[in-house]
């Protein structure tokens, strides 16, 4: 993903929930929110930093394996955010 596209999407998602703290009454529902509104925070932030090294120094073969055990990192919580909104549903 490109820069501005990971920002549009993380932002979109952060705003949404971050709404929803806002809008909540119960402490327990707050904290939910809250933890998914920094959850797309984090990733936005993981994304970009490993776009910017990727395409800074990325044609170095040790930088590229850091990047990928990165990447691999970045899908594990993603497939665990999936998780948890799954168990919402």
């Amino acid at each position: 993903m490109e820069p501005r596209e990971i920002i549009k999407t993380c932002s979109t998602h952060y705003n949404t929930w971050k709404t929803e703290a806002l809008k909540a009454e119960n402490p327990e529902e707050i904290k939910k929110f809250l933890s998914k509104a920094f959850f797309w925070l984090e990733l936005q932030n993981n994304l970009l930093m490993v776009w910017t090294i990727e395409n800074a120094m990325g044609n170095d073969p040790k930088i590229k394996e850091k990047i990928e055990k990165a990447q691999l990192n970045i899908n594990k919580k993603i497939t665990d955010y999936a998780s948890e909104v799954l168990k919402d549903i």
